[in-house]
């Protein structure tokens, strides 16, 4: 299983569009008093196709059968995983310094490639947003976890974040499956050179990837100026949490996965949900001064190195 894809390229989504047949008119709406305001209608709620309720029924089977392993922890690591700076260090050149996927890849076999320092330099304006066939409730809790996530990824950077349905530049979409399709036309109309490749993952996302982000960058820079991050819907509670929290924290730059980093959601051996200590670390180390945006992993490094002994020597783990 593959919780995460990280991707440079961007992803909006398609507006569905709720129409009636002439024989099943809507009633007329009855006058609104003069100086109230009308009451806001609820948003629509489709009801899923039979594929959408079966893959609800598969994630929340995966969920159970990974907590009776025990994985999927939420403690942040404790005193059976620790770590020294050296050991910080090294993950944080892999995490932060490789990419996942190539960029001309179908994003179906990971193959880490170098890459240069990445991270965002403007404020981050944060959207949340969800197809139509995810329940209200589901909303409501999906909106306030990604808010308070926000907050902390924003403390720890030190980037502001807010949120921001307007005009954002961090979108944040919960979509079911039957919400996923049909959305080709609109993605090549925001992203026009998007790659075939790309599309492909969006469009036909398999069932063993559980979510996905998407950042954009100008040709030439290192400066997160786009982000779009894509949550199955059909995930019980404590996986979506799992995509909300590494997905978001992929999208403020640390775009690849290790199989030695421990305690971390940047591993797909499962073990840990949720951020942890150790990636609180990672995202301090990659918004610090000194280092900058475009770094080669040859020239970051021995900063890496010393900023992740500052941290630990300062009491931080």
């Amino acid at each position: 299983m593959t919780r995460s894809v990280a991707i440079c390229a961007c992803l909006t989504l398609l507006a569905a569009c709720n129409g009636f047949t002439a024989a099943r008119m809507p009633a007329p709406t009855p006058p609104v008093p003069s100086g109230t305001t009308p009451p806001a209608s609820s948003p629509t709620v489709a009801a899923p196709s039979a594929k959408s309720e079966e893959l609800a029924r598969y994630y929340q089977r995966l969920q159970n059968e990974l907590l009776t392993q025990g994985l999927l922890r939420g403690d942040g690591g404790g005193s059976d995983t620790p770590f020294t700076d050296t050991l910080l260090a090294r993950n944080f050149v892999r995490i932060a310094l490789f990419n996942e996927y190539r960029d001309d890849s179908d994003f179906l076999t990971p193959r880490a490639t170098l890459s240069k320092l990445r991270r965002w330099d403007q404020p981050i304006r944060m959207s949340v947003q969800f197809g139509d066939t995810v329940p209200l409730l589901q909303r409501d809790m999906d909106r306030a976890s990604v808010s308070s996530y926000a907050a902390r990824l924003s403390r720890l950077s030190g980037i502001p974040i807010s949120m921001d349905d307007e005009n954002p530049n961090f979108s944040v979409y919960f979509l079911g499956e039957d919400d996923r399709l049909g959305f080709e036309d609109e993605l090549r109309r925001i992203i026009p050179n998007i790659s075939d490749a790309t599309v492909r993952t969006v469009i036909n996302l398999p069932r063993d990837q559980l979510c996905f982000v998407i950042g954009t960058f100008e040709p030439g820079q290192s400066t997160y100026r786009q982000a779009v991050a894509l949550i199955r819907a059909e995930h019980p509670n404590l996986m979506r949490s799992a995509c909300i929290h590494e997905e978001l924290a992929q999208g403020m730059g640390l775009a690849n996965d290790s199989p030695v980093a421990r305690p971390s959601i940047f591993n797909d051996d499962e073990e840990f949900a949720l951020l942890t200590r150790h990636d609180e670390l990672l995202i301090r180390m990659l918004y610090d001064r000194r280092l900058q945006p475009g770094m080669s992993p040859a020239t970051a490094a021995p900063i890496a190195r010393q900023i992740a002994r500052d941290l630990l020597a300062g009491g931080a783990s």
